[in-house]
């Protein structure tokens, strides 16, 4: 999916942006996989590897890019904190707790479409907020100025790329697929992990229609 997203990040914005996103992606991948793993993990507390804490383990600053910063920062407190409420089984809002929170229902984030969506909103609604509106993005008399991206067909392959990752995030994230329900009509997981592919090819094909005819109008 990371191979997606550079793809569709690159093919949309200015040619002169493309080399600036791609190593964006990278540092996301890279960071992101490093830092969670020496401390974001250790926040969650969602287990011990091998009956080992690792929350003893530190590392040096690193003034490569402002983007750096941002990345492990996000990948070593916040996701970790925020992920700790919702997923951990002792998290204030888990709906594996039995309390009132949400008519007792507890935060039920199916692969975590909310938590992901709504934490990195937020931190890119403040890194607009800092770094205000790009060069060129408003003329002389403050009206926006259009900027496309310069190649569609890298959007239109990493679009493709990202749909395809869609079928092994999204039914790969059941815990596991041998299991029985206890209702008449639904007869164990995997008649829901078929139900979730079946969903994600739908509503990849009713966004792909929905964004053409409103292109047209």
């Amino acid at each position: 999916m990371q191979l997606g997203f550079a793809m569709l990040c690159a093919g949309s914005v200015r040619a002169k942006n493309t080399m600036n996103i791609m190593l964006t992606n990278v540092l996301d991948a890279t960071t992101g996989g490093l830092f969670y793993y020496l401390f974001g993990f250790a926040y969650v507390g969602f287990c011990h590897c091998g009956g080992r804490d690792y929350q003893w383990l530190n590392c040096r600053k690193n003034q490569f890019v402002a983007y750096l910063i941002y990345s492990s920062f996000l990948t070593r407190f916040v996701y970790p904190v925020v992920s700790r409420w919702f997923w951990a089984t002792v998290g204030w809002a888990s709906a594996f707790r039995t309390n009132k929170f949400l008519f007792d229902s507890g935060v039920i984030d199916f692969i975590g479409s909310d938590i992901v969506h709504i934490v990195g909103g937020v931190a890119d609604l403040w890194g607009a907020l800092i770094e205000g509106s790009r060069i060129g993005r408003f003329d002389h008399t403050s009206r926006s100025v259009a900027l496309h991206g310069h190649s569609a067909t890298l959007v239109v392959l990493g679009t493709f790329m990202l749909w395809f990752g869609w079928y092994g995030f999204n039914p790969g994230s059941f815990n596991k697929i041998s299991s029985f329900y206890a209702f008449e009509y639904y007869y164990g997981q995997w008649s829901a992990v078929g139900r979730t592919t079946v969903t994600t090819t739908l509503i990849g094909c009713a966004a792909a229609l929905t964004t053409l005819f409103d292109k047209e109008s």
